[in-house]
C-alpha cells in the first residue's frame, strides 16, 4: 500500500492555474472558509454564508446566499444530492437539492430541542449527528430530530472531555475527531469503541479503509485494515502556502491553503 499511495502522489500535476480544458489542474481563488468533496469528485466551497459548486473538472455548476442561515460552519456532503449545512453561531441546519437550493426549510435546533450543538454531520436514512457541547454527547437523530441514540456524557466514559473539531459519518461507523486526543470512533448507536492514533488533525476524510489527514509536513494516510499511519509528502513542487484542509477522491487531490483551493489530477 504504501508504495502505491507514494506512486500516486508523485504523479500530480505541481503548477496552480485555474480551469484548464482537460481538467487537469485548477483552482478556486480565496478567500476561502472551508470546503467538501463527494465521491464523484465535485467541490462544495464556503465563504462566509456563500456556497458555490463545481464539478470535477472545475466548471462552476451551482452557487447560492444562504443569508437567512448564517454563516456556515460546516457542509457534509455524505449524499452528494443532499448536501447539509450547518451554521453554529445561528444553530440552523439545513438540506440543499444538487442546485444548492434549500429543500424546505432551514430548521432552528434550539426549538428542537437542541440548543448546545457545536457539530453536525449527515448519516444514512437521513439521520444526523450532534455534538452537544453542554452535556460532551453524541446524539443520533431521525430526519424530524427525535432521538435516536445518545453516547451519554463523554467525560464520564473517557476520561477527559474531548474538545472535537470535526465529525463524520462513513460505513456504519461515526469518527469524531479531537486533535489532542486522537479520532474517536463510535458504532451507529452512538457506543464508544476506539481511539485512532491521528493526533493534531482538524479535520479527517474517510473512504472505504483509509482515513486521510493534514499532516505537519504531508498528507496522513491512516490503513483501518492495518492500523497503520503513514505521511505521505506533498509533490515536490508544492504550494507556497501552508495547507490547511485536504481531501482525496479518485483521479483528484483538493488542497486548501490561505490563497485559496488547490485541485491536481492524479492517477485513478
Amino acid at each position: 500500500m504504501r508504495p502505491l499511495l507514494f506512486a500516486l502522489l508523485l504523479t500530480m500535476a505541481p503548477a496552480m492555474a485555474h480551469a484548464q480544458p482537460d481538467g487537469g489542474t485548477w483552482a478556486v481563488p480565496g478567500p476561502v472558509d472551508r470546503f467538501t468533496t463527494d465521491e464523484l469528485g465535485n467541490l462544495y466551497v464556503i465563504s462566509g454564508n456563500e456556497i458555490t459548486l463545481y464539478d470535477r473538472l472545475g466548471k462552476r455548476v451551482a452557487h447560492n446566499s444562504l443569508t437567512l442561515l448564517g454563516p456556515i460552519s460546516s457542509i457534509d456532503a455524505f449524499s452528494s444530492l443532499k448536501p447539509m449545512v450547518f451554521s453554529r453561531e445561528q444553530g440552523q441546519l439545513a438540506v440543499l437539492d444538487n442546485t444548492l437550493s434549500l429543500l424546505g426549510n432551514a430548521t432552528a435546533l434550539a426549538r428542537q430541542g437542541h440548543p448546545w450543538v457545536s457539530l453536525a454531520c449527515a448519516g444514512v436514512q437521513s439521520r444526523f449527528w450532534f455534538f452537544d457541547e453542554r452535556d460532551l454527547s453524541l446524539v443520533h437523530v431521525e430526519k424530524d430530530l427525535s432521538p435516536v441514540s445518545s453516547s451519554g456524557r463523554l467525560d464520564q466514559l473517557l476520561g477527559f472531555a474531548p474538545q472535537p473539531t470535526h465529525m463524520e459519518e462513513a460505513d456504519g461507523r461515526l469518527y469524531l475527531v479531537d486533535p489532542v486526543h486522537g479520532v474517536l470512533v463510535f458504532d451507529l448507536f452512538a457506543t464508544y469503541l476506539r481511539t485512532l492514533p491521528i493526533t493534531g488533525a482538524k479535520q479527517v476524510q474517510v473512504r472505504g479503509n483509509m482515513i486521510w489527514a493534514v499532516g505537519p509536513s504531508g498528507l496522513l494516510a491512516y490503513n483501518l485494515r492495518t492500523f497503520t499511519l503513514d505521511q505521505l509528502p506533498w509533490p515536490a513542487a508544492t504550494l507556497a502556502a501552508p495547507v490547511l484542509d485536504a481531501r482525496l477522491e479518485p483521479g483528484r487531490l483538493y488542497r486548501l491553503t490561505a490563497e485559496g483551493i488547490q485541485v491536481d489530477a492524479v492517477e485513478p
